[in-house]
């Protein structure tokens, strides 16, 4: 047995990999955390940081947006805007920020065909972009532990809505390891660190 399995192509890989992925964020902000029931908010909390935390050790790009902050609502999360810094947000009107031609864009600049999106509430801000994107021809993995609706029925609905149109449901944690692939790659202690630390708050947040 090998120490360490060879990497494969990673712009070609079937799974994800830090080359061929592009995440995007919606719409992470307090009027729309205060909408979810789906979700404990504490769990909801730590798994969407920890998201952002993998994002930024793996270097993914990221389009993180908001909704109608120029109109008076508040824009991302402190912790997760901790959790990815110097990434810009992308301001909209519409509900669906597939609609948005600056969000769309920067999507598309990436050049990347494997989308990650997770977001706030999964009834709207995540089924409207993602059914679209798989319109578009991307493939689509909806983050579904860093998500939430307004009650658990409008998640649930929502998520079958988009696996029935191609979407594939992914766990944070799932994701991470999937980007990682193998323990004994350079740089595995910074994932190790953020793994621990996200561990330790579900465990705090259950006891």
């Amino acid at each position: 047995m090998s120490d360490v399995t060879p990497i494969r192509d990673p712009k070609t890989d079937s799974l994800l990999t830090p080359q061929n992925a592009v995440l995007a964020l919606i719409d992470y902000q307090p009027e729309q955390y205060a909408g979810v029931t789906s979700v404990a908010h504490g769990e909801l909390l730590a798994h969407v940081t920890m998201l952002g935390r993998v994002a930024t050790v793996f270097e993914l790009p990221v389009v993180l947006s908001t909704v109608y902050v120029k109109h008076g609502m508040s824009g991302t999360n402190a912790e997760l805007l901790e959790a990815l810094p110097g990434v810009p947000e992308i301001d909209r009107t519409s509900m669906n920020s597939w609609e948005d031609p600056d969000f769309r864009k920067a999507v598309e600049r990436t050049g990347r065909k494997k989308l990650v999106i997770a977001g706030l509430w999964t009834e709207v801000c995540v089924a409207f972009p993602t059914l679209d994107a798989l319109r578009a021809g991307y493939e689509v993995y909806v983050v579904v532990d860093a998500i939430g609706g307004v009650s658990r029925v409008a998640h649930e609905s929502a998520m079958q809505r988009m696996i029935q149109a191609g979407a594939v449901p992914i766990s944070v944690l799932g994701l991470a390891c999937e980007l990682q692939r193998d323990w004994g790659r350079p740089d595995a202690d910074r994932l190790r660190g953020i793994m621990r630390e996200y561990f330790g708050k579900l465990k705090a947040l259950k006891a």
